[in-house]
């Protein structure tokens, strides 16, 4: 895999401000605050239950929100539906792999591009996508249900990136998936947010892997921050790794 030369989207800051969200009335999130720079890696930690993919869903407005404020380079989201957070610059990658299965490599690309690029300029954001994903461009021809795991994270990614996001959420990347294609999913996405100067916020239970590429570290435990440093500080905590990351 190897990055694009050339730089197509700017970061921006995300503000995410006493945020509390419930299912039913019973509170998932609890005043969370976490501010992210233009162009940071946030690396969204924590066990099963945490809360980390009700966040990465507040963010997009798939699930409301009952207290606190989102804001998206200053501007306030609340107001806001899906889709027009997506076209501010929004992006998630869910769980499970946003793939549709019946479409080929090419086509879910294009409909990734659908609402953002005509003409050329579709083409070219396409072509930056298998220059990132090599593996994508000798498989643009197979359809969703043929790819390897591996595959058809990529193309999840690819998806979300073909439409030049500002800021991109990622659930669980690594789900399911062997330790070297992890690996190699993990650097192509730090290189890409250095290159296009993306803001990532990355949630995963595989904390040692999230670290390697992130800038700072949150970590969520029953809805609630219980820490928030550069990535190296948490990596180096053995207290805190034991007690909350795992490893």
């Amino acid at each position: 895999m190897s990055a694009p030369s050339t730089r197509t989207a700017t970061g921006a800051s995300l503000t995410i401000r006493e945020l509390t969200v419930g299912y039913g009335g019973a509170p998932v999130l609890h005043d969370v605050s976490i501010g992210i720079r233009p162009g940071e890696i946030v690396a969204l930690l924590g066990a099963n239950g945490a809360g980390k993919t009700t966040l990465l869903r507040a963010l997009l407005g798939l699930v409301p929100t009952t207290g606190g404020a989102l804001a998206l380079d200053g501007t306030d989201l609340s107001p806001l539906r899906t889709e027009e957070r997506a076209r501010r610059g929004l992006a998630l990658v869910p769980d499970g792999q946003s793939v549709v299965a019946e479409l080929t490599v090419d086509e879910n690309l294009r409909l990734g591009a659908l609402w953002r690029h005509r003409g050329a300029a579709r083409e070219h954001a396409i072509r930056g996508i298998y220059e990132l994903f090599e593996p994508l461009a000798r498989r643009r021809g197979a359809e969703g249900h043929q790819l390897s795991g591996g595959e058809r994270q990529m193309l999840a990614l690819g998806r979300a990136l073909v439409a030049e996001p500002r800021v991109i959420a990622l659930d669980e990347p690594s789900l399911g998936l062997a330790p070297l294609v992890v690996a190699q999913i993990m650097a192509t996405l730090r290189i890409t947010a250095e290159r296009r100067g993306l803001t990532v916020l990355l949630a995963e239970q595989n904390a040692k892997s999230a670290l390697s590429i992130a800038d700072r570290g949150v970590v969520l435990d029953l809805g609630r921050v219980v820490a928030d440093a550069p990535a190296s500080d948490l990596a180096d905590d053995s207290a805190l790794r034991h007690a909350y990351l795992g490893f």
